[in-house]
């Protein structure tokens, strides 16, 4: 483990700067018990800056694999009503969430597909009242990640177990900015660079961007009213800023969801459900996906797509620079809260209804008529590179350049 002084400056950030948790708040964390140490630090702090209780919900890597291995799909597929009510009542309670995550990202590699996609989409569609609070911005929340040695070797397969973990905690300390001498004041001065960015395309009002790269020719309509978020986010009632993904590179908008043709290919593994799909191509018809191949995870991916209609339209686009630290690291993280980080990507499912003007507001078929994706999914994937152009289509048809190699082409002003 690092040092006891880095821990606490890591559990420091991640309640002041992402939750932001305030005095006589409820903290929720979600946690595995191989992160207890940590997990009670922030606790500990929690406790000290205030809050009025903390509640664990603890998880554990092997449990969770055991119930794959002799559960049937029935049971997997169910969801009891307390584990539902549990959540919406924090929520409920304007309790501050924070998802300590960290695990084997082959966890489920193995298992019968079908199993695992039952288990997802039942566990969607019972989440699904407290994925109102957070992706509208109702309730202060976060994801931060700590190393277990399943995952840091994965990402430093030739290293002991030890040197893996001490070299993955090593990165995450670097990308996060807890090595720097003021984390806190490090993350105020990137969340500012991250607003001008969005600022500036929000003035802008593409009509569409269009993406060239290896494997990827697609172009990607906008909702009109769509606005661009990244960095800090702000509750609904309070106005209290939090930073819902630490790290976070990215400045994102809802595409519309029937206005995506072309073909994308990934630039990265994703891990989803505890398997890996790997070199993919996605084709798209008036933003449906109506082709896809892939060498490593078909079946996974084919279950993904499956899930409901919405899972084969876009969510969210995200505009990632490739000079990004993740990035830089020249690490695959398989790990979505990172390598989404390093690469413009794309999200299959459900959109951030407040990523169009007034969407917090809208019903579903309002949000519909307005090119705002509905789904019980969301999922990330990487498709950027330093081989990515991206150009942007002005309401007067003028196309200027985005990003050129995976770099902004834009100066931001």
């Amino acid at each position: 483990m690092p040092s006891h002084e880095s821990l606490e400056k890591y559990a420091e950030l991640a309640l002041s700067t992402g939750v932001n948790l305030q005095k006589n708040q409820l903290l929720m964390i979600n946690s595995t018990i191989v992160g207890a140490e940590f997990t009670r630090i922030v606790a500990r702090k929690a406790f000290e800056m205030g809050a009025k209780d903390v509640h664990i919900n603890w998880s554990d890597d092997e449990l969770t694999r055991m119930k794959y291995e002799y559960a049937d799909q029935e049971t997997l597929s169910e969801v009891p009503e307390w584990q539902q009510q549990k959540f919406t009542y924090f929520a409920e309670n304007g309790a501050a969430i924070l998802s300590i995550r960290s695990t084997d990202p082959d966890l489920l590699k193995g298992i019968d597909a079908g199993k695992v996609a039952a288990s997802n989409k039942a566990r969607s569609e019972a989440m699904a009242t407290f994925r109102n609070y957070t992706m509208n911005d109702r309730i202060q929340w976060s994801i931060v990640s700590i190393p277990v040695p399943a995952w840091a070797q994965k990402i430093f397969p030739n290293e002991t177990e030890e040197t893996a973990v001490e070299k993955l905690w090593k990165q995450i300390f670097s990308i996060v900015r807890v090595d720097r001498e003021d984390p806190v004041a490090a993350w105020e001065e990137h969340n500012q660079n991250l607003i001008t960015a969005r600022e500036y395309l929000n003035k802008k009002q593409y009509q569409k961007l269009i993406y060239k790269a290896p494997g990827t020719d697609l172009e990607v309509s906008l909702p009109k009213g769509h606005v661009w978020k990244g960095g800090p986010a702000k509750t609904v009632e309070g106005g209290v800023q939090f930073n819902p993904n630490m790290p976070t590179e990215e400045v994102f908008t809802a595409p519309h969801k029937y206005g995506v043709d072309g073909t994308v290919a990934s630039t990265k593994p994703l891990n989803y459900g505890g398997n890996v799909i790997d070199n993919f191509t996605l084709t798209f018809k008036e933003g449906k996906v109506v082709d896809f191949t892939a060498e490593e995870g078909s079946e996974t991916l084919q279950h993904l797509l499956e899930t409901d209609e919405g899972s084969r339209r876009l969510g969210e686009l995200a505009l990632v620079p490739h000079e990004s630290p993740i990035s830089q690291s020249g690490l695959i993280f398989y790990n979505t809260l990172y390598d989404e980080n390093a690469s413009c990507h794309l999200a299959l499912g459900k959109a951030y209804p407040n990523n169009v003007e007034g969407g917090s507001d809208m019903s579903e078929e309002e949000l519909d008529q307005n090119g705002v994706n509905h789904s019980l999914s969301h999922v990330d994937f990487m498709m950027g590179s330093a081989d990515l152009d991206i150009d942007g289509v002005l309401e007067d048809g003028t196309t200027e350049a985005v990003m050129r190699k995976g770099s902004w082409a834009i100066t931001f002003e």
